[in-house]
C-alpha cells in the first residue's frame, strides 16, 4: 500500500488507540519522569539520538535485545549514509536480536532495498563486504537466535511485534534525562505548539489534549499546507521557545519543510520519531526514537503514543502548578458532571 500509514515493505505509517478520559485524575507533584532513546539537546547542528541501554526491570530478555539494538546505533552513528542505507539501517535496528543471522538477501527483502545496496552499505560501513559485517554482529551478539514466532497467526505476531516495541521503549527509558529535559523545555515554553501532520495526527493530538490541562497555552499543527508558517511565526511572537513534533512514516515533506523553518526560527525542536535515521533527524535538537509496528496493512504505534504520555509526566514534573491545575478541572468537572463514573 502507499497510503499514509500504509505498510509498503518499508517504513510505515502510524494509529493510536485514542486517550482516555481523565475522570478524578490527581498526580503526585513529587513524581518524577522518566526517560526515552536520545542525548540531551546537542546543538542545531546534530540531532542526538543515542543507542538503547539495558532495561533494569523489563527482564534479561529485553535488555538483550536493547544491548544488541545499542551496539548497532552506534556502529552506525559517525557515518554518513544515504536514504537507502539509512533504511537498512532502521530496518536491523528494529530486528536487532535477528540481524546477526540475515542473510543480505533477507535483510534486502526486510529493508525493501536490492541485495547490492546491502553489500554497499556494509562497505559505507567500513567492512570489505556484508560477510564481514555479519561476522562482526554474531561476535558481538549472543549466541542464541531468538525463538520462533512461527507457531503464531499474523495478528498475533503484529501483537507480538508491538509488544517488543515496548519492551525496546522500557530499555530505553532506563535514561531518564533525555525526557525529563524535554518536559523542561515544555515547561518554559509559552505557547507550546505541538505539530503532528498525517499518521501522526492523532499522537500530536492526544498530547495537546492532556497538555492543556496543566500546561496554559498548547497550540496544536495538525494541518499542513501555506498557513503552517504563518503558524509557527504566531508562536513564536507570542513567546514560543520550543516545538514538539509527532514524525511517523511515510513521513510527509511538509514536516520536514516546517521542523528546518522553526529551528530557523528560533525554536527548540523535540521528535518523536519511529527511528533515530528519520528523514526529520537532521532538523531535529533532540530527538525520542519508539519504533512503529509494520506487520499489519496500516503500521502501529503503541510505541509512539506511550512515549508522548511519558513526555507529559515529564512535563507536569517541571510544571509547578500542574497538580493545583488537576485539581481545578476535577472540581470543575464534577460541578458540572462532565463524566458518568
Amino acid at each position: 500500500m502507499s497510503g499514509d500509514g500504509a505498510n509498503g515493505g518499508g517504513i510505515g505509517g502510524a494509529a493510536d488507540g485514542g486517550p482516555r478520559d481523565e475522570s478524578g485524575t490527581t498526580r503526585d507533584a513529587a513524581g518524577t519522569g522518566d526517560g526515552a532513546d536520545a542525548g540531551a539537546g546537542a546543538g542545531k547542528d546534530a540531532p542526538t539520538g543515542a543507542g538503547t541501554g539495558a532495561s533494569t526491570g523489563a527482564g534479561a530478555e529485553v535488555g538483550m535485545d536493547a544491548g544488541i539494538a545499542a551496539r548497532l546505533q552506534k556502529l552506525f552513528e559517525g557515518h554518513r549514509l544515504t536514504p537507502t542505507q539509512r533504511r537498512i539501517a532502521h530496518c536491523m535496528v528494529r530486528q536487532a536480536a535477528d540481524a546477526p543471522f540475515l542473510s543480505s538477501v533477507e535483510l534486502a527483502e526486510l529493508a525493501g532495498v536490492s541485495q547490492p545496496s546491502v553489500t554497499r552499505f556494509a562497505v559505507a560501513l567500513g567492512f570489505d563486504g556484508y560477510p564481514a559485517l555479519r561476522r562482526h554482529l554474531r561476535e558481538v551478539a549472543p549466541a542464541d537466535k531468538p525463538g520462533d514466532t512461527g507457531s503464531l497467526n499474523e495478528y498475533q505476531q503484529a501483537v507480538q511485534a508491538e509488544i517488543d516495541n515496548l519492551r525496546h521503549l522500557a530499555a530505553a527509558l532506563a535514561d531518564p534525562s533525555p525526557v525529563i529535559e524535554a518536559g523542561r523545555l515544555f515547561a518554559a515554553s509559552r505557547p507550546l505548539p505541538v505539530l503532528g501532520l498525517r499518521a501522526a495526527t492523532a499522537q500530536a493530538a492526544g498530547f495537546s489534549y492532556f497538555a492543556r490541562k496543566v500546561h496554559p497555552d498548547v497550540r496544536l499543527l495538525d494541518e499542513g499546507g501555506t498557513m503552517l508558517t504563518d503558524r509557527i511565526d504566531a508562536a513564536v511572537r507570542a513567546g514560543a521557545s520550543a516545538l514538539l513534533c509527532f514524525a511517523l512514516p511515510r513521513h510527509p515533506r511538509e514536516v520536514v519543510d516546517a521542523l528546518e523553518y522553526a529551528r530557523t526560527a528560533g525554536l527548540t525542536v523535540v521528535t518523536v520519531a519511529d527511528s533515530a535515521f528519520a528523514p526529520v533527524a537532521h532538523h531535529t535538537d533532540l530527538l525520542l526514537p519508539a519504533p512503529v509496528g509494520t506487520g499489519l496493512a496500516f503500521d502501529t504505534a503503541c510505541a509512539p503514543m506511550l512515549l508522548g504520555r511519558v513526555l507529559l509526566e515529564a512535563m507536569c514534573d517541571a510544571l509547578p502548578d500542574a497538580q493545583a491545575r488537576l485539581e481545578e478541572f476535577d472540581a470543575r468537572a464534577a460541578a458540572r458532571g462532565l463524566f458518568v463514573e
